[in-house]
C-alpha cells in the first residue's frame, strides 16, 4: 500500500512540474512572439535602428547571411542600411514562426520563414534560425542564421 501511495505522489508531482513547466515555456515563446511582432513593425516603419534594438548590441553578435558571417552589432546595423537604403527597398517584413524551442528560461530558438513584400510587387524571402537570450533581464538575439 505504502509504495501504491509513493508512485501516486512521485505521478502527480511529475504532473505538477511538468504543467508548470509549460505554462513558464508558453510565457517565453510568447514573449519572443510579441518582441518579433515589434520587430517586423519597426522594420515596417523604415526604422532600421527600432529593428535593431532586439539584437546584442555586443561585438559578438553573429549573424549568418548567405554570402557570409558577420560579427558584431555596430557592423550587422551598417550591413542593413547598406542593403536596405530605402522605403522601397525594405517593403513589407512578415515573419512566420515554425517553432520555437526553449532550452532553459534564458535561452530559445526560433526557427521560421520571413518574407519581404517591395511596392512593386515583388517578394525575397527565406528561412531564420534564431538564438534568443536573456541578458541583463532583456531578451536578444545573439545569433541570426538568416538565408
Amino acid at each position: 500500500m505504502m509504495k501504491a501511495l509513493r508512485i501516486l505522489l512521485i505521478v502527480l508531482f511529475m504532473q505538477l512540474f511538468n504543467s508548470a513547466y509549460s505554462q513558464s515555456n508558453s510565457k517565453i515563446v510568447g514573449e519572443i512572439q510579441q518582441l518579433m511582432k515589434l520587430q517586423e513593425k519597426a522594420w515596417n516603419d523604415f526604422d532600421i535602428d527600432g529593428f535593431m534594438k532586439y539584437y546584442w548590441n555586443n561585438d559578438s553578435l553573429m549573424f549568418i547571411g548567405s554570402k557570409s558571417i558577420t560579427y558584431g552589432w555596430k557592423q550587422t546595423l551598417a550591413n542593413y542600411k547598406k542593403n536596405y537604403s530605402s522605403k522601397e527597398l525594405m517593403g513589407v517584413l512578415s515573419f512566420t514562426n515554425i517553432k520555437c524551442e526553449v532550452f532553459t528560461k534564458e535561452a530559445v530558438t526560433v526557427v521560421g520563414k520571413w518574407q519581404i513584400t517591395r511596392p512593386d510587387a515583388t517578394q525575397i524571402g527565406g528561412h531564420y534560425t534564431l538564438l534568443w537570450k536573456k541578458i541583463d533581464g532583456k531578451w536578444v538575439i545573439v545569433r541570426d542564421h538568416t538565408s
